[in-house]
């Protein structure tokens, strides 16, 4: 099922300094958790080698917004680390409030993508 419609353009928010809420990932892996936007506390684990990221109800992360590209990014871990790429979006992948077609992220780094701002923590 594709969800109808066009991607709704946005202005980024920006990226808090410190994280008002402190999240740990504990053991349990690599993981996106939702700071600001729909759906506020939602963890995503990031348990297989390559995730799309998207509007469409079939991705890996499915972020169910009209400022969400129907495939938006793809995040990829490997023994070198965790990657995000944007896969052609129109409202772009942001790391820490920067425009980036692809970034390596580190732990407690902001990934924003449409109106969804998202907690990286590595698990390690």
């Amino acid at each position: 099922m594709k969800v109808p419609g066009t991607t709704t353009s946005f202005e980024p928010v920006a990226v808090d300094a410190q994280p008002s809420d402190k999240v740990s990932s504990g053991d349990e892996g690599p993981l996106l958790v939702v700071r600001k936007g729909p759906q506020p506390g939602e963890r995503f684990f990031l348990d297989r080698a390559r995730l799309v990221i998207g509007r469409d109800p079939e991705s890996d992360i499915f972020l169910n917004d009209m400022t969400v590209s129907r495939a938006h990014a793809v995040v990829e871990s490997d023994s070198q680390g965790v990657r995000v790429s944007d896969a052609g979006s129109l409202n772009g992948t942001y790391v820490n409030g920067v425009v980036a077609e692809q970034a390596v992220l580190n732990d407690g780094d902001v990934l924003q993508i449409g109106t969804f701002q998202m907690l990286f923590l590595s698990g390690a």
